[in-house]
């Protein structure tokens, strides 16, 4: 799992590093709040860990910036403020759980782990895969933060891989999944569908999620 650490005391960053990539994390490392929020935006953390005050912009500006861009990804906050009104502030913003320094490392890794346990794919009700939240209970997928305008059957089928991430998913069992029927080998109504949806999700991004194996079906991460 990959773990982004926002602290700019050269000393306290390196050993939480070191703790966490012990503990077998992958870590990368920010030394101020504009270049954590960049990095959190560019890539897809499992977890973020931000200290509050931080040079060019402060952690409360982190959580802020990335909660209106639709980021969930789970924020421990660290810092040496106690006071309940900014533990309030914290929580209030979107941060998930706040730990006072100075703290032992135990705690951290406890609180760490629970807040994985849960991740944001089990405290949003929705399915996590990159940048990508498909959340069957509302019927709406986002990716970057922003809604995809999904036909009802495209959504159906990118929820039937999302359920199945990293899987390859069949054409049989998307045409028994999503149009019921029995799939012929013939018809080419599952790969129109899966073009359109790729215009949707995939297109406007570098990365793209969802792939296409050979004389099998389709697949979404992984």
């Amino acid at each position: 799992m990959k773990l982004l650490v926002v602290e700019d005391e050269p000393k306290a960053a390196a050993a939480l590093q070191k703790g966490l990539t012990e503990a077998g994390f992958e870590v990368d490392v920010a030394g101020d709040g504009e270049e954590g929020l960049t990095l959190a935006r560019a890539a897809a953390y499992d977890l973020l860990i931000l200290d509050v005050m931080l040079p060019k912009l402060d952690g409360f500006g982190v959580i802020e910036h990335l909660r209106k861009a639709g980021k969930d990804v789970p924020i421990l906050v660290l810092t040496a403020r106690d006071e309940v009104p900014d533990r309030v502030k914290g929580l209030e913003l979107g941060a998930d759980d706040y730990l006072v320094k100075p703290y032992s490392f135990a705690e951290l890794m406890a609180r760490v782990k629970t807040l994985l346990r849960r991740g944001p794919a089990a405290r949003a009700g929705a399915i996590q895969i990159d940048d990508l939240e498909v959340d069957e209970a509302t019927g709406k997928a986002r990716r970057g933060g922003k809604d995809l305008e999904l036909t009802s059957r495209e959504f159906a089928l990118l929820a039937l891989l999302a359920r199945h991430s990293g899987q390859v998913v069949t054409r049989s069992q998307i045409s028994e999944k999503i149009w019921k029927v029995e799939y012929d080998g013939v018809s080419n109504v599952i790969d129109v569908h899966v073009r359109h949806l790729r215009a949707k999700v995939d297109d406007p991004y570098d990365r793209k999620l969802i792939r296409t194996v050979r004389g099998m079906g389709y697949a979404l991460g992984g």
